[in-house]
């Protein structure tokens, strides 16, 4: 009798939970969360400190899911990638306010999947086919189709890194357009929506470079979304939360405009 006792402990503690391959989410919309800090979040983070302030727009909710560290499926909450970036303190990103915006604007679009795979202080080339971090997002989002779904978008906020060298920032549009035709072709989607963050960022001698090879991107089902002029931190390349929580919104309005391509 003692081991049924056990496991409702271990069911308490662990209440949402569940096997990618045994949840009946079958029909989950996936997106994938990539790139850098911005896109982990450091929204509220101050002196390596997380201030622990959720918005209303980034809360919990039960049709809103995220894919752990360990592989599983649990209701997503803030940090959102906590467990992934934890070299770092994270605090709020876009995923959550993403995720409620597109569930307000359709609710009749059913569940979400979110799969966090951002690092923070990555450069594109660490991003590259065949790299550590590329093949932990292809393993990732992999597992994350194992229980069912289908993978909508790729959410993608990268560059800041790239802003510090001349030949980096030259070299950036091919080797970013290369990144997302490799994704598309290893989830074997070559149509995939992807959905990209030019640099809010106000450091960096070659920022201006990065946000033109960014804005300068004109592959099919690729839409850019501008983060200039958005509130950073004062470290002048980190989000504020406000900011974080408009910029998920904007992607959610990018991604909904993909219409009957995405169905």
């Amino acid at each position: 009798m003692i081991l049924p006792y056990i496991f409702l402990i271990l069911l308490a503690a662990h209440p949402f939970c569940v096997s990618p391959a045994h949840t009946t989410n079958s029909n989950k919309n996936i997106f994938i969360l990539a790139g850098q800090s911005n896109m982990s979040g450091r929204g509220g983070v101050v002196n390596n400190k997380w201030d622990e302030y959720i918005p209303p727009e980034c809360q919990s909710n039960p049709r809103i899911l995220r894919l752990t560290a360990e592989l599983l499926w649990e209701e997503a909450k803030e940090p959102m990638h906590q467990d992934i970036d934890y070299y770092a303190v994270c605090g709020i990103g876009l995923g959550m306010s993403f995720a409620n915006s597109v569930l307000k604007n359709e609710p009749k679009i059913g569940v979400i999947g979110l799969v966090p795979c951002a690092v923070g202080s990555t450069n594109i080339s660490q991003w590259s086919k065949g790299s550590s971090y590329y093949n932990q997002m292809l393993k990732r989002t992999q597992t994350a189709l194992q229980g069912g779904g289908t993978v909508r978008a790729l959410l993608w906020y990268q560059g800041e890194s790239d802003t510090l060298d001349l030949e980096d920032a030259k070299l950036y549009n091919s080797r970013l357009q290369k990144f997302f035709t490799d994704v598309r072709n290893d989830l074997y989607a070559p149509s995939l929506p992807i959905i990209q963050v030019a640099l809010a960022t106000t450091l960096g001698h070659y920022k201006e470079i990065i946000r033109q090879a960014q804005l300068g991107i004109h592959l099919k089902n690729v839409k850019t979304v501008d983060a200039n002029g958005l509130k950073v931190g004062p470290d002048y390349v980190h989000l504020s939360t406000p900011a974080e929580v408009q910029l998920g919104q904007m992607l959610a309005n990018a991604f909904l405009k993909f219409g009957s391509e995405n169905e």
